[in-house]
């Protein structure tokens, strides 16, 4: 069987690889600042419960309540919000490469996400990824996060393939560990071109 035939799924990382990251240190830092926050707080109380947050067993509005307006501020939960939201950024190199490649091939393409439901849902709808992506194996929608191996079997048994079909695309080099302790194909993501390289490389070229 050729590279190209044995091929038939994609998992994708959303932040990091089509779009930017959603609420990572950076952001966080510049929220901070914005709205004039102490930063070491603010960190300390997001890693005590990011990990409810992504998994989808928190809202938004109680994240929130955790690590900012768990006292009085001079602005509204509305403006902290949409200042989140309106740091994301699509990579749309990125996005028309795999666009592409899953019109020649006719590809499966599954997201395999770390993210809180109401972020996910916005990057989702701004910035069209149903046009691309056939489903979402988020972690708040099912409950696991990786590095847990769990949600990668779900998301093999949710696409019905073998893990041998499937590549995984992700920006950590941790979950791409993981991935290939499932027997699936690993890319680490750096950039378009060099992520663009090694598809070829596996049998999903352009040219």
């Amino acid at each position: 069987m050729s590279k190209v035939s044995s091929i038939t799924t994609l998992f994708l990382d959303i932040g990091g690889v089509l779009l930017n990251n959603g609420w990572d240190r950076q952001m966080r830092r510049l929220a901070a600042q914005h709205f004039d926050l102490d930063y070491e707080e603010l960190n300390e109380r997001h890693h005590l419960i990011f990990d409810s947050y992504e998994k989808g067993q928190l809202s938004l509005e109680a994240y929130l309540e955790r690590i900012v307006f768990y006292r009085q501020r001079s602005f509204s939960p509305e403006e902290f919000r949409a200042f989140m939201y309106a740091q994301s950024q699509a990579c749309p190199e990125m996005i028309e490469l795999i666009r592409r490649l899953k019109a020649r091939y006719q590809l499966k393409i599954v997201a395999v996400s770390n993210e809180g439901r109401e972020l996910n849902a916005h990057r989702i709808e701004n910035f069209g990824l149903t046009a691309v992506i056939d489903f979402f194996v988020s972690s708040c929608y099912v409950h696991l996060r990786k590095p847990d191996p769990e949600i990668f079997r779900m998301a093999i048994d949710m696409a019905q393939v073998n893990p041998g079909q499937v590549i995984y695309i992700d920006d950590r080099e941790m979950f791409i560990d993981v991935a290939q302790s499932l027997e699936i194909r690993g890319i680490l993501h750096r950039d378009v071109k060099t992520t663009g390289a090694e598809l070829a490389r596996l049998g999903l070229t352009l040219n």
